[in-house]
Order: structure tokens, then C-alpha cells, then sequence
């Protein structure tokens, strides 16, 4: 019983100890001339889900949600908003190759039509990010016949 207590003192400690470690946010003062609503006329209903669905994994500001200041917790949203980005980065839409602008939208519609996309991890905290069928079909729709337009 006593190696138990010492067990949790020690994860007690450790746990109170990386709370204690930094991190860095992913929150941008500003909005970027290559975001992708800079570069592009976009929707309202669009840029809506855009910010709801898509923007706190895929772009330079994150809206953290109230345990992002828990570790390990604030662990797993960094590295989950850094493969986001690394993947696609709506605040660097504008930098990229008209070539990779064409391929980014054709995979952004593909994987909401699929339900790939929002993930289902992010909409079952983030309600209000899970997209109704009718809201995959207008979004899906504009992003393709932007990918059309893009030279």
C-alpha cells in the first residue's frame, strides 16, 4: 500500500511539473495578405465554415479551446495543429503555385464530401464545426469551381 502512495506522489508531482513547461501558441496578430479570404472573394456562408471547420487546424490563429493550458493536452493540440498546417495552411494559401492552389481545393472538397474532414475527434468537442449535408454540398460546390478558376 505504501509503494502505491509513493507511486502517486510521484505522478502527482510529475503531472503538476509539466504544467510548468512553455509552449508556444499558434496565434497570429494579424491577417495575412496571403491568407486565403485575402486572396480569394469568399462567401459569407463559406468563410464561416472556414473559420468554424477549418482555421484552427489549417491556418496561423488558433481558437483554443479552454483545456488547451492542461498538458499533455496542449501537447497534443500543437502537434495536431502542426501537421494541420504542414499539410495545409489557409494563411499561406496565396504562396502557393496556382498548380498546388488547384490540388489543395480539389482535396479540400474531396474530403469533406468523404467526411474526412472536419475530423470527427475535432467536431465531438467543436459541435458547432461538424458540417450538415446541405453545408458539405455548398462548400464542396464553391471549392470546386474555384479549383476551376484558378490559373
Amino acid at each position: 500500500m505504501k509503494f502505491l502512495k509513493i507511486i502517486g506522489l510521484v505522478l502527482l508531482v510529475a503531472f503538476v511539473g509539466i504544467q510548468f513547461i512553455p509552449t508556444n501558441r499558434n496565434q497570429a496578430d494579424y491577417i495575412s495578405k496571403s491568407d486565403f479570404t485575402e486572396v480569394y472573394e469568399v462567401p459569407e456562408n463559406i468563410n464561416t465554415i472556414l473559420q468554424t471547420s477549418c482555421y484552427d487546424c489549417h491556418s496561423n490563429n488558433t481558437n483554443y479551446p479552454w483545456y488547451n493550458k492542461i498538458q499533455p493536452f496542449t501537447w497534443y493540440l500543437n502537434d495536431h495543429i502542426e501537421k494541420g498546417k504542414a499539410d495545409l495552411n489557409f494563411s499561406e494559401f496565396g504562396e502557393y503555385s496556382s498548380r498546388r492552389q488547384r490540388s489543395k481545393l480539389r482535396s479540400i472538397s474531396s474530403q469533406v464530401k468523404d467526411g474526412e474532414m472536419p475530423l470527427q475527434s475535432y467536431t465531438l468537442v467543436h459541435w458547432d464545426a461538424k458540417l450538415s449535408d446541405k453545408e458539405k454540398e455548398k462548400f464542396t460546390v464553391w471549392m470546386d469551381s474555384l479549383a476551376m478558376e484558378v490559373r
